[in-house]
């Protein structure tokens, strides 16, 4: 086991290395390609004549060969940097420097810190509504099968998937903050200062988030569940008079759990900076609404750095995944 996980890290590691070289290749090269100096995306402000231009791309180091250029970002995450603006001041960029918005005069890592939180309340609350919701109605539906609760509740589903989050979030603000006001502030609040205040911001995203993932894990459950139940070492426990409650939990649900772990690790570490929609929806500064509006403004760095964390959470979801399989199906084996 601990020679896979050695394994699997250095693999993670790996592909962290080469999305952080192609996206640094991209932004570094599309500009040339369009003859617009990159020093444009980190400054945007390039003086009218060609010796200032070339000024500037000297002191961010943009005149260096590319590979230059990748270690000096990537030795800035390990050792910090020092950069220089457009008026010739230095600027000190502390490890882990993922560099240095110069439009909003902070650091990268400082805007991820403080986007982080929200993005990680947001994730792991829907993605926990989302799991127990979908394993619980989409088991319940396949032993259950042609029932009315089996076509209720896969029409609900069939509803959340084709509804989008720029439908539902409206409408649940609609109902619960203006015309219930039972929510009357919903303005975010981190979990360690006001928990109660946490709590109100984040459960209307919750649901709307969760509604939408439930929906497709409820019907991925009622197939696998179909399948399962109908295998021959699951007639074999019911025939040696094991009860009900573990032949359906420990043979059924359990063997129809490892494509269900595949795609919830792929899910939740997509959904971190990718929350675009929902955040914008019910006003939560995460990383997914700062990555648009640097891209907006073409601040280069920070697009550069949430690029970086996120790739780092879809990496680090599939190698829980990974491990994660021999808690829920014995038959996979790490040698």
């Amino acid at each position: 086991m601990i020679r896979y996980v050695i394994r699997r890290s250095i693999g993670g590691l790996l592909v962290l290395i080469v999305t952080s070289f192609v996206t640094f290749f991209i932004f570094q090269v599309g500009p040339k390609i369009a003859h617009v100096s990159p020093a444009l995306f980190y400054v945007g402000k390039i003086p009218p004549t060609e010796a200032g231009q070339k000024l500037i791309e000297h002191r961010f180091g943009f005149d260096l060969p590319l590979w230059k250029q990748y270690f000096n970002w990537t030795g800035g995450i390990i050792f910090g940097r020092d950069l220089g603006d457009d008026t010739g001041a230095v600027v000190h960029c502390a490890k882990p420097c993922l560099g240095y918005s110069f439009r909003q005069q902070l650091p990268v890592t400082h805007l991820i810190w403080q986007a982080l939180p929200v993005e990680l309340s947001l994730a792991f609350g829907a993605a926990v509504l989302w799991l127990v919701g979908g394993l619980v109605i989409g088991s319940i539906s396949a032993l259950k099968r042609g029932t009315l609760f089996d076509r209720s509740a896969m029409t609900v589903a069939l509803a959340g998937v084709s509804l989008p989050i720029f439908f539902t979030g409206p409408i649940l603000l609609l109902i619960f903050k203006y015309k219930l006001a039972w929510l009357p502030n919903t303005n975010y609040a981190p979990l360690t200062s006001n928990p109660a205040q946490w709590l109100k911001s984040m459960i209307l995203p919750w649901f709307a988030l969760a509604f939408l993932y439930a929906a497709f894990y409820a019907r991925l459950t009622r197939a696998n569940m179909l399948d399962t139940m109908g295998e021959d070492y699951v007639r074999t426990a019911r025939a040696k008079g094991l009860a009900r409650r573990t032949v359906v939990i420990k043979h059924g649900l359990r063997a129809a759990l490892t494509p269900i772990v595949t795609i919830f690790g792929l899910d939740l570490g997509q959904l971190i900076g990718s929350a675009v929609i929902t955040e914008s929806v019910f006003n939560l500064q995460g990383l997914g609404l700062i990555s648009i509006r640097a891209i907006n403004s073409q601040d280069l760095p920070v697009i550069l750095g949430v690029t970086l964390v996120a790739s780092f959470a879809v990496v680090l979801a599939n190698i829980i995944v990974d491990i994660g399989y021999a808690f829920v199906d014995p038959r996979v084996s790490y040698s």
